[in-house]
């Protein structure tokens, strides 16, 4: 570790020269760099943060636990007031040191609360939850249960400038009309190939989302929050888009082919503007294997056997291939931002 450090501060040594040398910065700010890094800080802000996460997360889960397990000792009426008090409490502290609503980006004086924040909002999903599971004040309507917290989340993220807040806002829009958005659920639990219905709404709340990131911009409303839009909008409608692609129907999976196609086009777009690497990567991946089952399907009723010995040979060299080009469109990506 020790060397690793020595390497890393002579890079950066070396970076700061040719600043100097390329007169970015004076020769009193090159001193004061030299004199800075000379002492040896070092910052513990990412894993104090890291530590806040996962405290948020074992707490809550710790609520969870406490009421599976002890829910037939301590009562419902018992179980729920002490969620409400501690939502409450969580929330009275948080709008007390809150800066208020702003349209650009803003933060607490003291990070702590931003973490607070999380805690009250999954804490109030965890209430409206539990309280329609049991005593059901929505009745049947149970896309309501899902629905207020989503707007509760909504409200939270965007008054405190939270972004943990807002992918569980994202998440639970997305529930509400049907969708899981975690990464394993949209591959395992969103039946899109059986269910045209759902295969649409997830492509129609992908571009909503799309659409809500245009008019934020429009009107500068919280626009470092469009990255996390994006990136929703991206799987759900790319993995709703390569789902169908392997659909019986020729029109759905010719229709579904022109929704990746534009999806393609528009996030390779959209990841050079923002410069998002992680849009590019997933956009460039979404786009192979489409682009690999659309093949299958066009020549899926022509008959290769008679070359079947040829495409074994070049199959190794094709995978390959893709992998050295994949490697260069991202090194040249990286390149073009960085200019």
């Amino acid at each position: 570790m020790h060397i690793y450090n020595q390497r890393m501060n002579k890079f950066d040594a070396q970076n700061t020269k040719q600043l100097l040398d390329k007169q970015l910065i004076t020769d009193n700010q090159y001193q004061e760099i030299a004199t800075y890094r000379d002492l040896g800080i070092f910052s513990l802000n990412a894993e104090l943060k890291l530590f806040l996460y996962l405290s948020v997360l074992l707490f809550t889960s710790g609520i969870g636990v406490l009421i599976y397990k002890n829910i037939d000792t301590i009562g419902h009426i018992a179980i729920l007031s002490l969620l409400l008090i501690v939502i409450v409490v969580c929330f009275y502290y948080c709008f007390k040191n809150a800066n208020g609503f702003q349209k650009t980006e803003t933060t607490f004086d003291h990070p702590v609360l931003e973490y607070l924040v999380l805690a009250a909002n999954i804490l109030t999903c965890i209430f409206i939850g539990y309280l329609q599971f049991q005593y059901k004040p929505f009745g049947t309507h149970y896309g309501l249960a899902t629905l207020v917290p989503t707007i509760v989340s909504f409200f939270c993220a965007y008054y405190f400038d939270n972004k943990s807040v807002l992918t569980i806002a994202i998440t639970g829009l997305a529930a509400y009309v049907g969708l899981s958005v975690t990464p394993q659920d949209l591959l395992n639990n969103n039946d899109f190939y059986s269910n045209e219905s759902l295969s649409y709404s997830a492509v129609m709340l992908g571009i909503l989302l799309v659409l809500w990131t245009i008019y934020s911009n429009r009107i500068s409303l919280k626009t470092h929050f469009n990255l996390i839009f994006l990136t929703f909008a991206l799987h759900i409608i790319s993995i709703a888009a390569i789902s169908n692609l392997m659909h019986d129907d020729s029109l759905i999976w010719m229709i579904f082919t022109c929704v990746l196609a534009g999806s393609t086009l528009y996030f390779y777009k959209i990841s050079y503007a923002y410069k998002a690497m992680s849009l590019y990567v997933f956009m460039i991946l979404y786009a192979y294997v489409g682009g690999n089952i659309f093949l299958a399907q066009i020549f899926k009723d022509i008959d290769f056997s008679d070359i079947f010995e040829i495409f074994v040979f070049l199959l190794p060299a094709y995978f390959i291939g893709s992998i050295v080009m994949f490697i260069k469109l991202i090194k040249n990506f990286h390149k073009e931002i960085a200019e």
